[in-house]
């Protein structure tokens, strides 16, 4: 039986656990890049004589009948990219969005081992739901405000005394912003959110940045001091930040597996900050969050466990 991981074909990422998978023996590997859609690929789903039958069709590769998967993983899936001769504004609409549809069902209609099942995967980006879940089971979030309102990011701003920080609701590829500090100078900025929502937090104080990475019932934890760093806000942006590992008190890591119960997800990168007062805020989740950074800083096996958790059910088959 086959693994699947749906990425760009370049995902370090996906090479990664390809390559561990083959470490445990499993070569019977595929990795699809829906942006060869349609313009190298066709799909087909056939329905007949009480049978159903799924194959994806590539020029000088071999069919792939989706029949023969038995776990996907839904790392990054990319977009369709129409050909060059579809012009039309109108023509372009409705060609994604029939193919939307039809892989939308394809997807529904696998029964696979998901990871993550891309509706719950999509429903996990979304950082109200992420917040709704973590306030309701326990754990401890940073004062938030998510708004199109000039006047209420202000009162928000002043009950902090300017302790707030912004970020997007979702990263783009293209426009892709940090986390920043909100400063008394950014008066015009705030008026523009009544264009787009804006997320606002009180900006949390912190000895180090948690990354944890939560496979099944498996978590791998690595901290970055933030004391001193060139850019304490957001720790992606210092490039120099050290990893080790972690080891998280035990009712973090049970409200982590609550939170992923709670979304449907076998997956999940999660960040957090740990205070100079030993409390550890969530800030988000992501579905399909980074690790390699921290398997590499740190020798966790996280590529490792993904192929476990992949290949768990044939395994046990066998």
């Amino acid at each position: 039986m086959t693994v699947l991981i749906i990425s760009a074909l370049a995902d370090i990422h996906a090479r990664a656990v390809l390559e561990a998978l083959a470490a445990r023996g499993h070569t019977d590997t595929e990795l699809l890049d829906l942006a060869e859609y349609p313009t190298r690929m066709t799909l087909s789903m056939e329905f007949q004589c009480g049978c159903k039958r799924f194959w994806l069709r590539r020029p000088g590769i071999a069919d792939l009948d989706l029949s023969t998967i038995h776990a996907v993983w839904w790392r990054r899936p990319q977009a369709f990219i129409l050909p060059p001769q579809v012009k039309d504004p109108g023509h372009q609409r409705f060609a994604l969005s029939e193919a939307t549809t039809a892989f939308q069902g394809l997807y529904q209609s696998l029964e696979v081992t998901w990871i993550n099942q891309p509706g719950r995967d999509s429903a996990a980006n979304h950082k109200p739901w992420q917040l709704t879940v973590a306030q309701r089971i326990g754990l401890t979030i940073p004062d938030t405000l998510m708004t199109s309102d000039p006047d209420a990011a202000r009162e928000f701003w002043q009950r902090h005394s300017g302790a707030v920080i912004y970020k997007q609701f979702i990263a783009l590829p293209d426009l892709w912003r940090e986390t920043r500090r909100l400063r008394p100078n950014e008066e015009e900025f705030v008026e523009h959110i009544r264009i787009a929502p804006v997320i606002f937090q009180r900006y949390v104080d912190a000895v180090a940045d948690i990354r944890v990475i939560i496979i099944g019932d498996t978590i791998f934890a690595a901290a970055a001091d933030v004391r001193g760093a060139d850019y304490p806000d957001d720790v992606r942006m210092n490039l120099n930040a050290t990893y080790a590992p972690h080891q998280l008190p035990k009712s973090v890591r049970q409200h982590l597996f609550a939170l992923m119960g709670a979304m449907g997800l076998t997956y999940g990168a999660a960040d957090l900050r740990l205070t100079s007062e030993g409390e550890y805020v969530f800030l988000e989740i992501n579905p399909a969050g980074q690790f390699l950074y921290i398997e590499l800083a740190t020798g966790q096996p996280i590529a490792a466990a993904l192929a476990r958790e992949l290949t768990a059910r044939t395994d046990e088959a066998c």
